[in-house]
């Protein structure tokens, strides 16, 4: 039932107060009808008696208190579901940015859906190749994983984001492979950098994108990802698709809340965020997987700037513990030009060792990157020490492992974000860096996969 006050008492930055309402609900949309005609769009953030209090998407400025007029219209944000969103580009609340027609729905949905009952999530464990050899080699993503990207201000992530979407695919599998992707607080210069990217490569037409700028309502961002996210669940388990739900930035989304909280003059936790933002968070990322006896699935990969490049930020920290893993992009790396700037040293992937082996990528896959990571390890070693004592304090080993590490780094790390690997140049790849080592360094590897696979070629001989 719709229902009209015209009981406004009060308004404070972005939130207005009604009282004498009767029957609103949490999350109820408002319409806010103003004495010159204009109508804007608000939503009930708080329930008490009643009060209500309502936050208006295109901020308040220029309302008249007394003879505002306000309608509950007794249904939250809802998404029209059709297989015509796919190729498309939408605003953070699902409407058409590209200058097409509305979407015809078979259906519609709430976006603030339910993450999924941990009973009936199906355990991840097919491979998907991303075609970037530092992910598929080192940190691999597996089908309905959380892995998400941590990244710093000025760093590529976007560029790594959009490599990922042109490029990922599952292997040996059947079903139809889609790609959501939801953009929260970004700039106009990187919406167009999206849309042509994915228009250019021809990933458009199997990519829904779901875009909020910068300029526009806090509200709306926070919107963004469950938006997202309810496409994604259309696509995954009422159209059986695998579905790749890329969302970038999750520090602006986390802003946002901070902004509302502070807002309604909430207490707040650790950096001035809300105390439940881990809670948030959870409800965003835990609706990404796999369910029993269903065949599509949702995997996610969720982008975001750790502020001052701190991994202990809330934002990266809360992240952390809530997905399986991450990827950490360096700015030590990024001035060295190596190109995704990836530091896999300290980024994992959890559910690796699920996705791997044979029958899902090659035989060796695991013994290879614990031995690449092995020697790497050491190689950085060498490179510290070489900085203390100089390179007179290595050994010949020493100084062979120093030489892996930066040729890893140039050869492995970097690629082209044009450049899409297949998982067998990844893993030969892998072989050829470590043909610099004797067998009887490669201590990770089995005797059977060094008979199959290494070629040691003496320094000398290069």
């Amino acid at each position: 039932m719709i229902r009209e006050y015209q009981t406004v008492v009060s308004i404070a930055g972005p939130l207005m107060l009604v009282e004498g309402v009767d029957g609103v609900k949490y999350q109820e949309l408002v319409q806010i009808s103003l004495p010159g005609g204009e109508r804007r769009r608000g939503q009930v953030l708080e329930v008490e008696g009643d009060r209500a209090l309502i936050q208006v998407f295109e901020g308040t400025v220029g309302i008249d208190v007394p003879q505002t007029k306000v309608r509950f219209l007794a249904r939250g944000i809802r998404l029209g579901l059709s297989l015509e969103l796919v190729g498309r580009v939408f605003d953070g609340l699902g409407r058409p940015r590209d200058g097409g027609p509305e979407v015809v729905p078979d259906s519609s949905a709430d976006i603030n859906g339910a993450p999924i009952n941990p009973y009936a999530r199906e355990y991840p464990d097919e491979f998907i190749q991303t075609g970037v050899s530092c992910i598929d080699g080192l940190n691999t993503l597996v089908r309905g994983q959380k892995l998400p990207i941590f990244s710093g201000s000025g760093l590529p992530h976007n560029r790594l984001a959009a490599q990922i979407v042109r490029q990922a695919k599952v292997l040996g599998t059947e079903e139809s492979f889609a790609v959501v992707f939801g953009a929260m607080g970004i700039t106009f210069e990187e919406a167009e950098f999206f849309i042509r990217d994915f228009t250019e490569s021809g990933a458009i037409e199997r990519t829904v994108l779901f875009l909020n700028l910068a300029d526009e309502p806090a509200i709306e961002r926070i919107a963004t990802p469950r938006t997202t996210l309810t496409a994604a669940e259309y696509l995954a388990f009422e159209r059986g698709m695998h579905v790749l739900v890329v969302l970038t930035d999750m520090t602006n989304y986390c802003e946002a809340l901070r902004e509302i909280s502070a807002a309604r003059k909430e207490i707040p936790g650790r950096r001035g965020f809300p105390g439940y933002l881990y809670t948030d968070l959870s409800t965003i990322y835990e609706r990404c997987g796999r369910i029993k006896r269903k065949g599509g699935s949702i995997t996610l990969m969720p982008v975001l700037t750790m502020p001052e490049d701190d991994k202990t930020h809330p934002i990266p920290d809360l992240t952390g513990y809530i997905t399986e893993g991450q990827i950490i992009l360096s700015r030590v790396m990024h001035r060295r030009r190596v190109a995704p700037p990836a530091d896999v040293l300290p980024s994992l992937s959890r559910l690796k060792d699920k996705g791997i082996g044979e029958g899902k990528t090659r035989e060796d896959h695991a013994d290879l990157f614990n031995q690449l990571y092995a020697c790497y390890a050491r190689g950085k070693e060498a490179e510290e020490l070489e900085v203390v004592l100089g390179e007179a304090a290595l050994s010949d080993m020493d100084k062979v492992y120093l030489r892996f590490a930066r040729r890893f780094e140039e050869r492995y790390v970097s690629q082209s974000e044009f450049d899409n690997r297949s998982i067998e140049q990844t893993l030969n790849l892998g072989w050829e860096l470590l043909g610099v080592f004797p067998s009887t360094e490669l201590k990770r590897v089995r005797e059977t996969f060094l008979t199959k696979y290494h070629k040691f070629v003496p320094e000398e001989q290069k």
